[in-house]
């Protein structure tokens, strides 16, 4: 090998290694709290699964389609913060970091009263949208059992956006284990020994999300971060208007996404005879939106790159990161793919006892596989719009690709051509497969020169500004996202 060539390869795998373990200090505890958080469901469902199907179909239609419409708000709502708290943080800003946390609370809080209503109409709503009396019954008092953990969500999301854009995760991701540990404790408790039912596994959410909340809060405002959090400000309510709007252009984009999965299941209730193609499609929810949650690291690790070297003016680290970012996580995708289909026959077992269930459920594995693999890349590309400030662009590419696309044409190949809970799943896959690349190209041609210059002047007008002026960026970053 020529020397010169052997030096830039050299050059690029010690580039990349120094990458690679940025990316990881960020993704892994990242990983392992959001594993860990999603896990507090997925035991929920475990727990209902062995009390009887009816109970797995209702604490899953509240989980993937009440909890899953209300989880893709809030994340959405707090997601604004990684855009400016994850620039603001590469140029060394942070002053400003504790101010948009508390603005992001205020935000989530109110959001959250204004859904509750959905909890406790929940029956009403889910009869209303077709879905079988006895499941709509129990689901609706599930969900108003639950109403507790609403307000968990609200305050969740912009604690843990105000911790990521710092790098800051670890003991968030302690807490988050024990949580998951203490939850498992108190299910086996209320459900199994005491015999409490769905009112038992309620009551164990309820518990397990309000500690995870309570500590969090408490590790933020206890001194650990005396640059970024200064205190409680009346300067939280300034420019609350303009941070709204910011907010929700990054909640269209999550939600979008979220809400996909919310209608396929809707979609499958509506077929003849839902009860089994229900609980199968259910569990294979369960298992992809869990592995999600390790892509949901990646997904954190690549929007601060993406934000921190934008702010720092560094436009081609935040390429390179880019590469680093995707290569890994599809590399985990085909893994988990690969597990899926090798253990078809036996991960259904963990949420079901019935055979019918089980061979259902195993039958869809390939189409499970397919959709991990998918995510694996997906999640990166969102990383990437969210750390650049694209929210807009990729919130009408997903209207495009997800129900102008992949809705219609799950329901062409499942009720017209009556391939079922298979044709659905198909299309969703499509449009998946179209979102990932349009994206694509977007990333490719991206000027990243001119995008760490809007970065740039973000930051700079963030620290010369008084607080109550700061809307006037915010508004300027969303019309730069829509002149792009």
């Amino acid at each position: 090998m020529d020397p010169i060539d052997s030096h830039q390869s050299n050059g690029i795998k010690a580039k990349s290694w120094k990458e690679s373990k940025k990316m990881w200090d960020i993704a892994a505890p990242a990983i392992v709290c959001t594993v860990a958080q999603f896990s507090i469901g997925v035991v929920t469902a475990a727990f209902a699964g062995h009390l009887g199907g009816l109970e797995l179909a209702a604490v899953s239609i509240v989980a993937l389609v009440l909890e899953g419409f209300v989880f893709g708000i809030m994340l959405g709502m707090g997601s604004a913060l990684e855009t400016l708290c994850g620039q603001a943080v590469g140029a060394g800003q942070l002053e400003m970091l504790g101010i948009y946390m508390q603005r992001s609370c205020i935000i989530t809080i109110a959001t959250s009263l204004c859904l509750t209503p959905l909890y406790i109409f929940t029956s009403p709503i889910l009869k209303l949208i077709r879905q079988k009396d006895d499941v709509a019954e129990l689901a609706g008092k599930y969900a108003r059992w639950v109403i507790p953990q609403l307000l968990a969500f609200a305050l969740n999301f912009p604690v843990q956006k105000f911790l990521q854009a710092q790098s800051r995760i670890w003991v968030m991701t302690v807490i988050s284990m024990f949580g998951l540990g203490f939850h498992v404790v108190l299910n086996w408790i209320f459900v199994t020994w005491l015999e409490k039912g769905l009112l038992g596994a309620a009551m164990a959410g309820n518990v397990s999300w309000s500690l995870i909340m309570l500590a969090q809060f408490v590790y933020v405002v206890s001194g650990w971060f005396p640059e970024s959090w200064t205190g409680f400000s009346v300067s939280a309510f300034a420019s609350l208007v303009s941070f709204v709007k910011l907010s929700l252009a990054s909640a269209v984009m999550l939600c979008l996404e979220v809400w996909y999965y919310t209608v396929v299941i809707l979609m499958v209730g509506w077929l003849k005879n839902p009860e089994i193609a229900v609980d199968s499609i259910s569990i294979c929810m369960n298992v992809q939106v869990w592995i999600l949650m390790i892509f949901v690291g990646f997904n954190a690790a690549i929007s601060v790159r993406v934000s921190n070297e934008l702010g720092a003016n560094n436009p081609k680290a935040a390429k390179f990161s880019i590469i680093v970012a995707v290569i890994t996580s599809t590399m985990f995708g085909v893994v988990f793919s690969i597990a899926i289909v090798a253990t078809k026959n036996s991960f259904p077992k963990v949420f079901s006892s019935m055979e019918e269930v089980k061979k259902e459920t195993s039958k869809l594995a390939y189409f499970l596989a397919a959709s991990i693999l998918l995510n694996s890349i997906q999640s990166i590309l969102n990383g990437v719009a969210v750390g650049a400030g694209w929210q807009v662009s990729v919130a009408i590419i997903n209207i495009g690709c997800y129900y102008a696309v992949g809705i219609p044409m799950g329901a062409l190949l499942g009720y017209k051509l009556d391939l079922g809970v298979k044709g659905i799943w198909l299309g969703m896959l499509a449009g998946s497969f179209m979102q990932i690349a349009i994206l694509s190209v977007y990333v490719l041609r991206a000027n990243w020169r001119k995008e760490a210059l809007y970065a740039e002047e973000r930051v700079r007008s963030h620290g010369t500004s008084t607080l109550p002026q700061i809307g006037c960026v915010e508004n300027e970053l969303i019309t730069n996202n829509q002149d792009r």
